[in-house]
């Protein structure tokens, strides 16, 4: 049986919230998509931003948790690739996101990805390029994708 080429998996940008929610809790739609990246069967990225700020928060909320974020994050994501400064302005200046947030979307974009992860989709404007959805939205429209492959 030939696998399926790595193109045609998703590619998944998760924001710091989704990837908080995944590390501190086993149950939820943004562990699955964890589980998911560190299976492949999604290619899932973060921004080393991301993951900084994971790490902040879960010190000062849930040290305990870090190990744990540490180990699931290095097998689930890869590394997203850093944006470029000038995009980052743009996005700024086009109101395609929050101005804090741009540095995110930046990163989604040039990481190639077509899905931005996130519980805050209001401060995102989707647009043709990428899709941006709750975990719980994106784990209900990748079961409808596979349906239809059935």
């Amino acid at each position: 049986m030939t696998s399926r080429p790595d193109r045609l998996r998703p590619r998944v940008f998760i924001d710091a919230d989704a990837l908080f929610a995944g590390s501190a809790s086993p149950t939820g739609a943004s562990h699955l998509i964890l589980q998911l990246g560190e299976l492949r069967i999604i290619d899932l990225f973060a921004s080393v931003q991301v993951r900084i700020e994971v790490e902040r928060n879960l010190a000062a909320k849930l040290p305990a948790a870090l190990p744990a974020f540490r180990a699931i994050a290095a097998a689930a994501c890869q590394p997203a690739a850093e944006p470029d400064p000038v995009a980052v302005q743009s996005l700024r200046a086009s109101g395609e996101a929050d101005p804090s947030d741009a540095a995110i979307l930046a990163a989604a974009l040039a990481s190639g990805c077509r899905w931005l992860v996130t519980f805050n989709t209001r401060d995102y404007r989707a647009g043709e390029a990428l899709t941006v959805a709750t975990p719980g939205e994106f784990m209900r429209q990748l079961r409808e994708q596979l349906l239809a492959l059935a």
